[in-house]
């Protein structure tokens, strides 16, 4: 069953194309990576998708229904843009934004009981939003969005002011909430978190849709042609644009991609003519890789 489905979506800002023509479907109970760069119009999609803005042109489908209004409580919003009232004590933010979603008062204190101690947060309960960190705040909207039990989670730049550990709780969070058949779709500017969570994707830049998929057919696409090589000694055969297309360098190690018609052979027996080789591993590109390789090629268009 399609949970979500955009078709032929369009919508501008005077003569800017914010989205331009976007279709895509997600599966219930998929994770669902959108992605793309700052200005890409991921934002914008959401806040279509959510009716807070309306399209131009096209169609949007949530849980079989044309009319967002029918289906506002089977859905929780984790915007960029936080909406907490900093003024307010937790326990009484959570029971405001549970209330509006219809939840009962007397459901909501059990069920903010379990997230405040899930969460770290339940000595903070009656302290005002304003007191705690950007995490602590982070975490509390997390609450504010799932505890209505939503079928659809749709979370915009959701692991924003975390630290790894909290991000890690919140990984969790959203695994479970899958477990539990929900939808959950979300945008991130963290790769290495939509390649280990996500089954599906949508790569969308200048408003256009590049590339979506599974992420197995996704990476599939680009074939095993990324070189990891960690090695001592000089790095001549990198500067050579026969050789190699391109590479990124870090601390101890590169990951590269041959030019064209260069077999991995061939870049090691060049790699150990001036160099001692410790590692040497042929793989897939990392989704970061694929990331900023299509975002390239749009810029370039």
């Amino acid at each position: 069953m399609t949970t979500l489905k955009l078709e032929h979506v369009h919508k501008s800002y005077g003569d800017l194309h914010a989205v331009n023509d976007l279709s895509l479907s997600v599966n219930e109970g998929q994770i669902f990576g959108l992605l793309g760069p700052n200005g890409a119009g991921k934002t914008t999609t959401i806040r279509m998708i959510m009716d807070i803005i309306k399209p131009d042109a096209g169609r949007i489908e949530i849980l079989g229904e044309h009319n967002p209004k029918k289906i506002r409580d089977r859905i929780g919003y984790l915007p960029e843009e936080r909406g907490l009232y900093k003024k307010m004590l937790v326990r009484e933010v959570i029971q405001f934004f549970a209330e509006i979603k219809g939840v009962t008062k007397s459901v909501v204190q059990d069920k903010a009981y379990d997230w405040l101690e899930r969460l770290d947060l339940i000595e903070w309960k009656e302290k005002k939003v304003e007191e705690l960190s950007r995490g602590m705040q982070q975490k509390l909207q997390f609450i504010c969005t799932l505890l209505h039990e939503p079928r659809v989670i749709i979370l915009d730049e959701p692991f924003t002011g975390l630290d790894p550990v909290n991000t890690d709780v919140m990984k969790d969070v959203i695994l479970d909430q899958k477990k539990n058949g929900a939808t959950i779709i979300f945008s991130t500017h963290l790769m290495d978190q939509v390649e280990k969570m996500c089954e599906a994707i949508c790569l969308i830049n200048k408003g256009i849709a590049v590339l979506q998929g599974s992420l197995s057919e996704v990476k599939s696409r680009f074939g095993k042609n990324r070189v990891k090589l960690q090695f001592e000694g000089k790095a001549d055969f990198l500067n050579d644009s026969a050789l190699v297309a391109s590479y990124d360098e870090y601390n101890q190690y590169v990951e590269l991609t041959p030019a064209a018609g260069v077999k991995p052979n061939q870049l090691l027996e060049r790699a150990i003519q001036t160099a001692t080789v410790q590692r040497f591993e042929i793989s897939e590109p990392s989704l970061n890789e694929i990331f900023k390789t299509m975002v390239k090629k749009g810029d370039e268009a």
